[in-house]
């Protein structure tokens, strides 16, 4: 069973996306009953959205819990080191020579625009590893990116 790394944040996101959807569960069951007491099922829309939205909450709770069953938490504070490892807070310079902040987190507290990346991204994938001074080949939809590692932090 392959662990799922993430920092405390991204586990209590996800425990709370848990008890969110385990709260539904009742309120789509009496959703179902309602619907049925309108009679015919084969064209009660009520009834099947309702069935339809027990079935996409079933499969949510599914996914999370065993996301949280295999959650390995990372405190970066406690992390050190010279090279690009999860949790990891990175800044790069790109071609012009501008800086670029990023910190390597898992898918669920990944956020492009507050510079955190999924350690599954190929940024990320493409850091990891790597020193400061190391140039770094990123191949993104638009095309190729160079960065060179100029910091590596652990905050």
């Amino acid at each position: 069973m392959e662990r799922v790394p993430m920092l405390a944040e991204g586990y209590e996101k996800l425990t709370a996306d848990l008890k969110a959807l385990r709260a539904e569960r009742p309120l789509i069951v009496d959703a179902i009953e309602e619907a049925r007491a309108h009679g015919d099922l084969s064209e009660n829309a009520e009834y099947h959205a309702a069935k339809e939205r027990q079935g996409q909450v079933e499969a949510q709770i599914g996914e999370i819990e065993d996301r949280v069953s295999r959650a390995h938490i990372i405190d970066p504070a406690t992390l050190s080191g010279d090279k690009v490892i999860f949790g990891a807070t990175v800044t790069l310079l790109d071609e012009d020579d501008k800086p670029l902040k990023y910190q390597i987190v898992g898918q669920t507290e990944s956020d492009a625009k507050k510079g955190r990346v999924s350690y599954e991204s190929p940024l990320a994938r493409a850091l990891i590893g790597k020193q400061v001074g190391d140039e770094v080949e990123v191949i993104v939809p638009s095309g190729e990116r160079f960065y060179l590692i100029d910091k590596i932090e652990f905050i």
